[in-house]
């Protein structure tokens, strides 16, 4: 993939070059950032996660050729050129298999693998590092190498097979504690060792050229650790350039990969400028995204609120709430506390677990109804100003119309635009 081996070239010459992830499959937040990408003139890269897309549909009831699909009808729909487009697979591995044995849920792996390949993302991140059903817990570097050589060589016989070359690149290495935001309250976050790194890097050099594949090391442009960022449900730790210094200084070394930093969402401005500058060049982010979504969307149900009877308002909130309390599954292991803090997690929470909810039916028809409700007649300035005072500078500058989608586009790229700035060293205008 020519764009991310260019970009990896370009980030080396000047470090304050970077590239951001959008990691989500929500179609409001796909078209702020495609149409962020295409008046800015940047390549878009995209990505779907193990979780989200697999062979058998993962929580979004899509397979990865469904994935690539939606993506481009959703690019042409919004005159964003193929050619800026780049779809990437995050944690592709053994992940949705952890309770299988080992063997089993490799081969599943592998079907994964060719399932992403042949249906055109060129981005791979190979993770490994999950304990099967018959594994020790943790696994050594070695096995994790092993199994993702593995991968890597049905990921290259796929590529060549369909596309009649082998142009894609990889990522190796994974954070802690999770993808997708933290599980438990944090504290502090452990930085990875520089000699933690290199032994990642080492185990997958040697496992790679036993099964022949030393040519595509070249093509492996990221590393994946713990630069110390992370978030939990109600707090941020920020990225401290002082205490992954020996870290940052340890990629050097090399002139074909940067690291790859996960769970970037809710990082300062200034923090996501260091993490780019010190080599953590490849910025993940998702939840902060579809939080921005919620925010806009709460917003904008608080104005219906002031402006009609109650028997006309679309109650998105009420809705919402309804329907999490009806299906617990994607909030209920990840949320404690007494009713009122579960609540107030539910509506709020840094991890956004309100992001599984949104294709549901009742809220779609609730989302529906507000923005009809507000489309009509134009939304009063106070109010614009009262709940979305970042967007009521830009009306009143004529900059941005006052209508909901575009309201709500505009407080999604918000967010984009911190990471726009960040890797392109340009000072935010958020």
């Amino acid at each position: 993939m020519k764009q991310l081996t260019e970009f990896v070239a370009n980030h080396k010459r000047n470090n304050q070059l970077g590239i951001f992830a959008v990691c989500s499959a929500h179609p409001l937040v796909l078209e702020a950032a495609m149409r962020l990408a295409r008046e800015a003139g940047t390549s878009l890269l995209i990505e779907a996660t193990s979780n989200q897309v697999d062979q058998y549909g993962g929580y979004t009831g899509m397979t990865p050729a469904d994935f690539c699909g939606f993506v481009y009808r959703l690019a042409e729909q919004h005159r964003l050129p193929h050619a800026d487009l780049i779809l990437g697979g995050d944690h592709l591995g053994p992940n949705r298999w952890q309770t299988s044995l080992s063997e089993e849920a490799m081969l599943r792996a592998e079907e994964l693998i060719r399932s992403y390949v042949s249906a055109g993302f060129k981005k791979i991140h190979l993770d490994c590092s999950m304990s099967c059903a018959d594994d020790p817990v943790p696994l050594t570097d070695d096995v994790v190498a092993e199994r993702a050589a593995r991968l890597a060589l049905i990921a290259e016989q796929t590529c060549i097979n369909h596309f009649g070359k082998a142009d894609l690149v990889y990522i190796i290495g994974t954070e802690v504690p999770v993808p997708g935001g933290a599980h438990e309250t944090l504290a502090e976050l452990a930085v990875t060792t520089p000699q933690a790194a290199k032994a990642t890097l080492e185990a997958h050099r040697r496992a790679f050229s036993e099964r022949g594949l030393s040519d595509i090391w070249p093509r492996i442009i990221g590393l994946v650790v713990q630069p110390g960022v992370e978030f939990d449900h109600a707090q941020v730790i920020d990225y401290q350039p002082e205490k992954a210094r020996e870290l940052s200084k340890m990629i050097e070394d090399s002139q074909t990969m940067v690291f790859e930093a996960h769970s970037t969402d809710y990082q300062t401005t200034q923090a996501l400028h260091h993490l780019v500058e010190d080599h953590f060049a490849i910025l993940k982010v998702g939840p902060a995204l579809t939080f921005a979504l919620r925010e806009a969307l709460f917003s904008l149900s608080a104005i219906e609120r002031e402006l009609l009877p109650a028997h006309r308002c679309s109650g998105l909130r009420d809705v919402l709430e309804s329907v999490m309390l009806d299906h617990p599954e994607h909030w209920q292991q990840h949320y404690h506390g007494n009713g009122e803090a579960l609540r107030l997690a539910r509506g709020y929470s840094y991890s956004d677990r309100v992001r599984y909810y949104w294709p549901d039916r009742d809220i779609d028809e609730a989302y529906d109804l507000l923005v009809k409700n507000l489309a009509h007649e134009p939304i009063p300035l106070p109010l614009i100003s009262q709940y979305l005072p970042l967007q009521y500078a830009k009306v009143r500058e004529a900059q941005l119309l006052a209508k909901p989608h575009e309201l709500i586009i505009d407080h999604i790229q918000d967010v984009l635009r911190q990471y726009h700035a960040a890797c392109h060293g340009e000072p935010s205008s958020h």
